[in-house]
């Protein structure tokens, strides 16, 4: 609908995202989950309903909602708001990653609310096999943190709706093994 959304927008899936969930579902649901983490927005939990209906147990959690586009949320994207955007992305990319749009939160400021929430997960040693799903700008932010990435790095990490990254985690260190791999969805061309 061309509307920003964020974090403040807490809109369900479309026709499009449960078909895509349907197709993740369908390809990972042998995988022996022994958790799943979530955003606390309505499309993360849709995106993954099934893995919880088939009684894997999942935990929302706030730090790991969608960046807040502050005033913007809500709004239609205007030609005016497309080039403000990407002049954001642009001073992002430059290292001002301090920058947040007026009422909204700046990379520095998601990776801030992020780490308790990763730690939380990581002091779940018992859990080794766990799904989150969460957000795209999130997610980038995310990776660069986990990989000890400068911020202006976040957008060499490629991001599609219920895209998937697999990361491994040995001897407290995070590694890729798949980046935005899409063979799931192949189903839905």
């Amino acid at each position: 609908m061309g509307i920003v959304q964020g974090s403040g927008v807490d809109t369900s899936l479309n026709d499009l995202g449960r078909e895509q969930a349907r197709a993740f579902y369908e390809t990972y649901r042998e995988i022996s989950f022994d958790k799943i983490y979530t955003s606390t927005l309505k499309r993360t939990l849709e995106s993954v309903t099934s893995f919880m209906d088939d009684g894997i147990p999942y935990e929302a959690l706030k730090g790991l909602n969608e960046i807040c586009w502050g005033k913007k949320e809500g709004q239609r994207i205007t030609p005016e708001e497309d080039a403000y955007y990407h002049y954001l992305l642009q001073q992002w990319s430059q290292g001002n990653t301090t920058l947040r749009i007026e009422g909204g939160e700046s990379p520095e400021d998601v990776r801030d609310r992020l780490a308790p929430a990763i730690q939380h997960i990581l002091s779940h040693v018992e859990e080794k096999t766990i799904l989150v799903c969460m957000h795209g700008r999130a997610i980038r932010i995310l990776l660069c943190y986990l990989l000890n990435h400068p911020l202006r790095n976040m957008d060499r990490f490629e991001h599609t709706n219920l895209g998937l990254y697999l990361l491994n985690y040995e001897r407290e260190k995070f590694t890729i093994e798949l980046h935005n791999d899409l063979t799931h969805l192949r189903v839905l061309s």
